[in-house]
């Protein structure tokens, strides 16, 4: 047999077998021992079947009462009893060929809210919204856009003072003027801080000294509480950052405030216009927790009050992003007064996030009684939480313009996290 057809042999034999390779993975019991996961996170008291369609035996690295183990000839099914950390073996005729981490957290849960809420939120200084020009005897000028003030900056300090609120600037401003002498302001900026010179111009026909700005100390709204954690205060909302209405940025927070809220009307939503939930603060406008924290997964802060929504007031276990399924799921939400009502919805998509990300999963309504109030998600519906299967799995965030009816969630642990709470800490080591 000459070289060539040594060569072209070995070919055809390689391909046969990547060939088969590849079908074999196609086949259904295969396929359902590679989809096994090579790390299992669970709760205290949860369980977990895998399914089996090969002869696989499993069997536990050491015996504790971290996890249990059982198995028949379909399943293979884990009882986590208590937070700690073992391996799982699989077996295949006697020899191993898969290891399973299995992780087992602490028993944790929250109280699910849904209630409508409040925002007052109060900046780190004041937040520049706008240029305007002043009319002087020279012409029309901009002091603040000479100094390179730009919209979206926080003046935090003007001649080494600390600057809080609207009315902290307007004595530098006229004194300034007086004298002819700029103002040294420290500016916050996206990327670090600035110090810049402004001197303010008098308006022609007016005593007063103006910046050419457009500045404001404090923004409000309104939107949806998603949980709230019993034992440490602490609560979670909105499932998204706070922009400004007019810089488009997320707002700097130096502190703020919720109150309860009370939805008046609905607008509905549409394609290419997402409705809007109009509501009001309590008439008391009684403060029932604090603003900590402006992130992209929402506000945070703690709550000097316990908060009920009249349907599901026991704290309740969470799912993490890889326990979270396609399929069947509900909101709570109030789309009338201060009832929260639960509403159905489905799981079009969801990720295992590994990090945390605020697009972990599609949803869509599919509640005729929601839709027909809504039209879908509405503005102000941020943060309603997500229920599934007896467990809090995220939260709503954002609508889909061109279909109302969907838009994504956020998962549960990444709000958690950012709410400064730790789910997956250490268990303590017991003396011996």
């Amino acid at each position: 047999m000459n070289v060539l057809n040594k060569d072209f042999f070995r070919k055809l034999i390689g391909g046969i077998l990547l060939v088969s390779l590849i079908a074999i993975c196609f086949i259904k019991p295969i396929q359902e021992y590679i989809n096994i996961p090579t790390h299992i996170t669970l709760f205290e008291g949860q369980e977990l079947n895998i399914e089996k369609s090969v002869p696989v035996s499993a069997s536990i690295a050491k015996e504790s009462s971290i996890v249990a183990l059982s198995q028949n000839e379909k399943s293979v099914s884990l009882q986590a009893n208590q937070s700690g950390k073992n391996e799982m073996f699989l077996e295949l005729a006697g020899l191993p060929v898969k290891k399973v981490d299995v992780n087992v957290l602490k028993d944790f849960k929250v109280i699910p809210g849904g209630q409508s809420i409040g925002v007052k939120l109060n900046t780190l200084g004041v937040l520049v919204v706008g240029h305007h020009l002043v009319t002087t005897d020279e012409g029309k000028v901009s002091p603040g856009e000479l100094a390179g003030i730009q919209v979206g900056d926080i003046i935090t300090e003007i001649n080494g003072k600390k600057i809080e609120k609207m009315s902290d600037v307007a004595p530098f401003v006229q004194e300034a003027g007086q004298n002819n002498k700029p103002l040294k302001l420290i500016v916050t900026r996206e990327n670090g801080k600035i110090e810049t010179e402004l001197m303010p111009q008098k308006e022609k026909g007016d005593e007063n000294f103006k910046l050419g700005l457009y500045i404001r100390d404090s923004a409000a709204g309104i939107g949806t509480m998603t949980f709230y954690h019993p034992e440490s205060k602490k609560y979670g909302a909105l499932g998204h950052v706070i922009s400004d209405m007019d810089t488009k940025k997320p707002i700097v927070v130096d502190d703020g405030q919720i109150v309860k809220s009370t939805v008046t009307s609905i607008e509905k939503g549409s394609n290419g216009n997402p409705g809007e939930k109009l509501a009001r603060f309590s008439s008391d406008k009684e403060v029932i927790g604090n603003i900590k924290r402006n992130s992209p997964y929402g506000i945070f802060g703690e709550l000097n009050r316990d908060m009920q929504n009249g349907i599901m007031d026991e704290p309740m276990p969470i799912a993490l992003s890889h326990q979270v399924k396609e399929g069947p799921a509900q909101i709570l939400t109030v789309v009338e007064d201060d009832e929260v009502k639960l509403f159905d919805i489905e799981i079009v998509s969801t990720i295992p996030q590994k990090f945390p990300a605020t697009k972990g999963m599609v949803i869509k309504i599919t509640d005729p009684e929601l839709l027909g109030k809504t039209g879908g998600i509405v503005q102000g519906m941020s943060g309603s939480p997500i229920i599934q299967n007896g467990k809090v799995i995220g939260a709503v965030t954002h609508v889909f313009v061109n279909d109302p009816t969907s838009g994504y969630g956020v998962h549960i642990e990444w709000m958690l996290d950012e709410a400064g709470i730790d789910i997956y800490e250490k268990p303590q080591q017991k003396a011996s």
